[in-house]
């Protein structure tokens, strides 16, 4: 049993997403800077909600400067959204590795999500929600975005492989 925070007026708890995970539009303004460089700017994002986790938020490839992006060997399986490539940032002298995800190739329900990148919060400089920082959960390997808006807690290392075994 999860010990909930509730929310507040104007704000969502992480424990009444859905598990599978669903996809929304956002009208939000979503931006990422990396080594002083705006990388993405969009007002398209797409946001996943599921269950315990911050959301997420995919930017479609067109609102990205995707000369600053390179694909990676690294790979991952989503059990719900499918096969994911990954991509290092490099601006200047500076690079993240493996700092954002995309799924090529989508399973079914969540085709929209083709041709978007997700970033993780904690490994780039700076990831704006409209006017607001975002920061990443506690897990590095969990790409949510929290803000003032979404309250948790929010899901751990131990939590998932509990639910994975």
């Amino acid at each position: 049993m999860v010990d909930r925070i509730e929310p507040k007026a104007g704000q969502e708890s992480v424990w009444d997403y859905p598990k599978p995970p669903i996809l929304e539009a956002t009208e939000k303004r979503i931006r990422i800077v990396f080594n002083g460089v705006t990388i993405a700017d969009s007002t398209r994002a797409l946001r996943t909600l599921q269950t315990g986790i911050p959301p997420v938020y995919y930017i479609p490839q067109e609102d990205i400067k995707m000369e600053y992006l390179e694909r990676t060997p690294h790979h991952s399986t989503c059990e719900f959204k499918g096969h994911a490539d990954y991509w290092t940032i490099t601006v200047g002298d500076r690079s993240a590795k493996n700092v954002g995800w995309s799924y090529p190739d989508p399973w079914q329900g969540y085709e929209a999500q083709k041709d978007m990148i997700a970033f993780y919060a904690h490994l780039v400089d700076e990831a704006w929600v409209d006017d607001e920082l975002a920061t990443g959960p506690d897990w590095k390997y969990l790409g949510g975005w929290v803000t003032s808006e979404i309250v948790g807690p929010f899901i751990t290392r131990e939590r998932a492989a509990a639910d994975h075994s």
